[in-house]
């Protein structure tokens, strides 16, 4: 057993009390640390297994000297699937329908957070406060506020905390970042970032039903307002609703516009402006086609997305476009290549990914979990933050439909309806951590 990585400070029964019965957050003042020898097996959980946290604790489990003891979620026929398809691997695990419950557990050392991405919040700073390492989805907040957030508690708590985007652990966009800041495609003025994407719509209006067997609708909709159920805002669609999640804009934004961040060294920009419309979808909050400019110092960053329509710029889906005096950098998933301007420049012909990002990033994740070298992380909770505030500036302007003028110094927009968007308000009885 890890009981030398299990040991930490908790603020004592009124703490204890807290987790399993209020819906809220306290945060104790020190910990100690857990320290893992290479021999030690981790012992990981996970919350939230219908999509990508499933992936993502399938990937974590390739690494030797891991395993599975614990898995939670609020619906209980995917519950008992999940746990299934692990006892066919011979693994038997603890089975949950509340996190709070699953993370009182001592024998896990682990929890990879595949909730939407309202929970995401509250589940992270929950888990660090409890002694546990992170492997949270993207993106990390609903809210700038709640990225801010997580940042504080990852900060008071000094877990490892892995953001899940694992583009940062390809070694194609590694290469192609590093052609970037070589210099050689000569002054870089436009950014393009883009995702078309023929997946999501259309939805059409649904009419409001009886909350699924198995289902603990309460806890689902969580720091939520509460609704009644309706399909369109449960498995899979819940991203179109700002409720629960930021569109398209955050959920391919964050990983895109990631990179585009870093190939440019930037961090937030001094104004955002967007327009967009719900043209295929219908009962949603989210444009299903939209624009949004970030301007910074001597460059623009353009995001668009159009779900339902073409294939893309460039030939491509997905991608981002550093474009240059000397030349234009393509970049998406699958490879990178340099088109010269002329003559500027030579060009750079297709190379292709050759690796599994997933695989790298939450390898990645596990060896920090053993070392404590908690730089040595591909995408820290920093890394994550930085790029969700940023997708959610383009939403809030949009959703005002003004142009905004960031403070950074502040922290806030020029702009007080813009300013009333950077939180959210939690209800049920739950509030933001810290």
């Amino acid at each position: 057993m890890l009981t030398s990585r299990r040991n930490f400070i908790r603020t004592t029964s009124a703490m204890a009390s807290g987790i399993a019965v209020l819906p809220t957050v306290s945060f104790s003042d020190s910990f100690s640390p857990k320290i893992v020898s290479p021999a030690e097996t981790i012992r990981v959980a996970a919350i939230g297994i219908n999509g990508m946290g499933w992936a993502d604790l399938n990937a974590v489990l390739k690494n030797p000297d891991v395993t599975c003891v614990a898995l939670c979620d609020v619906d209980k026929n995917m519950l008992d699937k999940r746990a299934a398809e692990l006892a066919a691997k011979g693994m038997r695990v603890k089975t949950y329908g509340d996190y709070r419950k699953l993370l009182e557990d001592k024998d896990i050392d682990a929890v990879v957070i595949g909730s939407p991405d309202h929970w995401h919040c509250l589940m992270m700073a929950e888990a660090c406060e409890a002694g546990k390492d992170v492997y949270v989805e993207k993106p990390i907040g609903n809210s700038i506020a709640e990225c801010r957030s997580m940042v504080a508690a990852q900060a008071r708590t000094k877990r490892v905390v892995q953001v899940g985007q694992w583009q940062r652990s390809q070694k194609h966009f590694a290469d192609a970042i590093e052609f970037v800041h070589s210099g050689k495609l000569g002054k870089i003025g436009l950014v393009k970032v883009w995702g078309h994407f023929n997946y999501g719509t259309p939805l059409t209006d649904l009419p409001d039903a009886p909350v699924p067997a198995g289902v603990d609708y309460n806890m689902w909709l969580g720091p939520a307002p509460k609704r009644p159920f309706n399909p369109n805002r449960f498995h899979g669609k819940f991203r179109w609703y700002w409720d629960y999640a930021g569109g398209i804009m955050t959920d391919w934004g964050v990983h895109l516009l990631d990179y585009a961040l870093l190939g440019m060294k930037a961090s937030t920009p001094k104004s955002v402006m967007a327009s967009g419309n719900k043209v295929l979808n219908f009962g949603v909050d989210a444009p299903d086609t939209m624009t949004t400019v970030f301007e910074f110092d001597g460059f623009n960053i353009q995001w668009e997305h159009a779900i339902g329509y073409g294939a893309g710029i460039y030939g491509r889906e997905h991608g981002i476009a550093f474009m240059g005096a000397n030349g234009t950098l393509l970049l998406d998933r699958n490879s990178w290549e340099v088109v010269p301007q002329g003559q500027k420049m030579e060009a750079v012909a297709v190379q292709k990914a050759s690796d599994n990002g997933l695989d790298m990033h939450t390898k990645n994740f596990i060896e920090v979990i053993r070392s404590r070298k908690l730089e040595d992380l591909h995408a820290p909770i920093q890394v994550g933050a930085d790029v969700a505030i940023v997708s959610q500036m383009g939403n809030i302007a949009f959703r005002t439909g003004k142009k905004l003028i960031w403070n950074a110094e502040k922290g806030k927009f020029d702009d007080s309806d813009a300013n009333k968007l950077i939180e959210k308000d939690y209800h049920n009885g739950y509030r933001i951590p810290g």
